[in-house]
């Protein structure tokens, strides 16, 4: 075999990008599949060393399947040929970088998507705060909000002071969400009360709310608007009278902020606003899931934290 190295040479080169060859599409099947299933992600440490278990295998049958072909099927006698130990560190040293390269391949291509999928996020993030903005100010809620006010001028000038002061907080907190992707639970039921206010001189003595922390509220972290729009969407979708009360609870916990109102529903509701399904859509992008119950005296919503 040392005689023949040259006479031979476009044969023993032809092998030897053959093996290259299925060492990277044996290498890119176990990228795919540790990708699949043992992400860096998931444990850095097990991860590197299942890849060292796979490109051994590989090798391993790659070279086992070539001295099958060279002894069994050529029958070319194993004297000038190399020991088994020699050709598998060989291997492995041609087969390590194959995969690294893949991997790196693989890191750039995620960074490339990880930076794109932020900018799709950021735009839709600025998306839901424009359509929640506008749902805020639409005619409707205006109406509305007008109707009631003209009628306390008249009746209660002092509370209708208070309802201008309210509903002015309400609009400044909305308005000052442009740069702020996710706030405070706190901050958010500061600015409910704002809003509650505007619905108790509307709905008068039509419902109750209740808040029970459990938790921090300072530390945990949601969506802005998120417990106005649910709350939003109970007098929507829900009958409020003194004879038919209307409760509406949040609850605190470590895990979730829940919202849970009783089941009275109305007949003419407003199809327009937010709607739940937006919300989802917001806490999708941090692959956060909300958890809706529909039992048949409550409507829960769980709303899980994005920090904490």
């Amino acid at each position: 075999m040392k005689e023949d190295l040259w006479a031979n040479f476009h044969i023993q080169l032809s092998a030897h990008y053959i093996v290259i060859f299925i060492m990277c599409f044996a290498d890119y099947g176990l990228l795919l599949l540790l990708n699949k299933y043992l992400p860096y992600s998931k444990n850095i440490f097990y991860r590197i060393v299942a890849g060292l278990i796979g490109i051994t295998l590989i090798c391993l049958v790659i070279l086992w399947m070539f001295n099958y072909m060279i002894y069994d099927v050529f029958h070319i006698p194993e004297e000038g040929l190399p020991p088994f130990l020699v050709k598998f560190a060989f291997a492995m040293t041609t087969n390590i970088p194959i995969l690294l390269v893949f991997e790196l391949i693989y890191y750039f291509q995620s960074e490339q998507k990880a930076i794109a999928d932020s900018e799709t996020a950021k735009r839709k993030v600025l998306l839901f705060q424009h359509e929640t903005l506008r749902s805020q100010i639409n005619p409707h809620f205006l109406f509305n909000s007008l109707n009631v006010l003209s009628s306390l001028i008249y009746i209660n000038p002092d509370n209708a002071n208070k309802f201008t002061k309210a509903l002015s907080k309400t609009y400044r907190y909305v308005l000052s969400l442009t740069r702020q992707p996710v706030v405070s639970v706190a901050e958010e039921l500061d600015a409910l009360d704002s809003y509650l206010f505007l619905m108790r001189m509307r709905f008068e003595n039509s419902f109750t709310f209740t808040v029970d922390k459990i938790a921090d509220c300072e530390k945990n972290k949601i969506i802005p608007l998120t417990l106005q729009l649910l709350i939003e969407n109970a007098f929507k979708h829900n009958i409020a009278t003194e004879e038919s009360l209307l409760h509406i609870k949040i609850t605190v916990d470590p895990d979730y902020i829940t919202i849970e109102n009783n089941i009275q529903p109305s007949n003419d509701v407003d199809k327009g606003g937010i709607g739940l399904k937006y919300i989802t859509k917001q806490y999708k992008l941090y692959a956060k899931d909300v958890v809706v119950t529909h039992t048949g005296d409550l409507f829960i919503v769980k709303i899980p934290y994005i920090q904490q």
